[in-house]
């Protein structure tokens, strides 16, 4: 595929795998808004791959996890040495990140999320669930931060853009506690389980929901927190990125609120958000992009990437 055909697929690809994430990025202008379609490309066949989904529908089984974590890597490999691997969504990646600038350490840092869950990995403290967030999603917000200009000297934005993959994935693991459950996985730190006096492998059993609620309620706390962080770094993008970026950050964060209003009743249907609020934070977000002064937010406190 040339790269033309490639946008068009890496577009088919981001419109069935998150509808979230293509309706914010038709914000940026066309050139970030192609790269980022590039970039979520690779980062959804990956997860495919590791996970035995389909654009991330129901989790099948694995035949063979590690062989599929090795073809990953290979083929992530060679799409960066430029070569034509064949998969489309490895060559939208050596697209990408010839035209941006993506390393080798940035795809190996969000590779190692999947290979954490290929090792049936689960976190036993809150730092560990915060390493496990960076590789699966913070790792994107760098790379992501690159596809908009970014420079990889700019630690400080880049913290800021790794913030909010942070607050992204711990409301997707609120949400999804009981689809995660269900594909034999939890992401709820033990000592956070032990904290509350919930044996590891029963929190999703009735008597432990009003517990449960608890633990969702600290990850969504923890969401905003780095949500918050997210904005200040947002400051530093073109007027496009930024307003796509605060888009995102509101619509994703809905999810997080959401749960923590639903209490003990978040696992009763799968949390969304809907269209109408989307398009309330397309427009909130379009405000806050053209005021441009976020809020102060120190990172004191925050979990700090690895460099």
């Amino acid at each position: 595929m040339n790269r033309q055909e490639l946008v068009t697929f890496a577009l088919g690809s981001i419109s069935r795998g998150s509808k979230s994430f293509r309706f914010a990025s038709r914000l940026f202008d066309r050139s970030t808004r192609e790269r980022v379609w590039l970039l979520y490309a690779w980062c959804r066949k990956c997860d495919d791959m590791a996970d035995g989904q389909d654009h991330g529908g129901e989790m099948e089984t694995v035949r063979d996890p590690k062989e599929q974590l090795a073809a990953i890597r290979d083929l992530t490999k060679r799409s960066l040495a430029g070569e034509t691997t064949g998969e489309p969504a490895f060559d939208c990646l050596g697209i990408v990140a010839a035209e941006a600038g993506l390393t080798q350490t940035m795809a190996d840092d969000v590779i190692e999320g999947f290979a954490l869950d290929t090792a049936d990995w689960r976190p036993r403290s809150e730092d560990d669930l915060m390493r496990y967030c960076f590789h699966v999603a913070g790792a994107v917000g760098v790379m992501m931060a690159a596809v908009m200009g970014v420079r990889k000297d700019d630690t400080e934005t880049l913290d800021r853009a790794c913030d909010l993959g942070l607050a992204f994935q711990l409301a997707n693991i609120a949400r999804d506690i009981e689809e995660d459950d269900a594909a034999g996985r939890c992401y709820l730190p033990i000592d956070w389980l032990v904290n509350v006096d919930i044996e590891p492998g029963q929190h999703m059993k009735p008597h432990n929901r009003g517990k449960l609620s608890l633990l969702a309620r600290q990850l969504c706390d923890e969401s905003e927190l780095y949500e918050a962080s997210s904005r200040i770094g947002a400051a530093k993008l073109p007027f496009r990125s930024r307003w796509a970026v605060l888009a995102a950050a509101g619509i994703y964060g809905d999810i997080a609120r959401k749960v923590r209003l639903k209490g003990d009743h978040a696992w009763d249907h799968r949390v969304h958000t809907r269209k109408r609020s989307k398009l309330g934070w397309v427009a909130k977000a379009f405000w806050m992009a053209w005021k441009n002064d976020p809020e102060p937010m120190d990172r004191s406190g925050l979990w700090v990437r690895p460099e």
